[in-house]
């Protein structure tokens, strides 16, 4: 028996995506927006070997903004690119992992280590047949002159304040405040940045 998850909801599954409601991740025009950003990304990344001043040209194309000085260091890997925006002078070391589901704001003069994740998707966790299939996706906000270090993990509507610090490893559960340093998982608050 197939379940109508949505009676009496028009609205195609991308408009509940961008909305932030349960949606079904294997719409069509998602899995085209999804196949474009995968090329595109893939572009850069090959560009990226040859010239990464040349290449830039193909991460503007990819991504929601690119502020002016921004670097992205190959390889970057995202859902759909448009959902990610990222601020003046921002620089991401390799393997930058954004699913941007939800838009994902980077400010301005952060730097992002290399195996950072950014995860906006999010799934059911109640039992019964309203998982199959479905997910959700929150957004994550990151101030400016934010640090991450490498191999980072910032799970799904979280906001980081500006001015902090998240250390190496660290898994980000719930929003950290302006000026300070946090640190492991699920990452806590050791000290203000004086």
């Amino acid at each position: 028996m197939r379940i109508d998850h949505f009676a009496g909801d028009s609205r195609t599954n991308r408009e509940r995506m961008l909305a932030g409601d349960l949606y079904i991740a294997d719409d069509p025009e998602n899995a085209r927006l999804a196949q474009r950003a995968m090329r595109l990304a893939d572009a850069y990344h090959r560009a990226a070997v040859e010239d990464e001043g040349a290449a830039r040209p193909l991460l503007e194309e990819l991504l929601g903004s690119l502020g002016e000085g921004a670097f992205v260091k190959a390889p970057l890997f995202v859902d759909y690119g448009e959902n990610l925006h990222i601020g003046a002078r921002t620089f991401a070391n390799v393997n930058l992992t954004a699913l941007d589901v939800a838009r994902i704001t980077l400010g301005e003069d952060c730097q992002i280590g290399p195996n950072v994740q950014l995860l906006t998707p999010t799934h059911p966790v109640e039992p019964g047949p309203r998982r199959d299939k479905l997910e959700a996706a929150l957004p994550i906000t990151i101030g400016d002159n934010v640090w991450l270090g490498g191999g980072v993990i910032v799970c799904p509507g979280v906001t980081i304040g500006s001015d902090s610090v998240i250390g190496a490893g660290s898994v980000v559960t719930r929003d950290i405040p302006a000026g300070v340093v946090a640190v492991g998982n699920p990452a806590r608050v050791v000290r203000e940045i004086g």
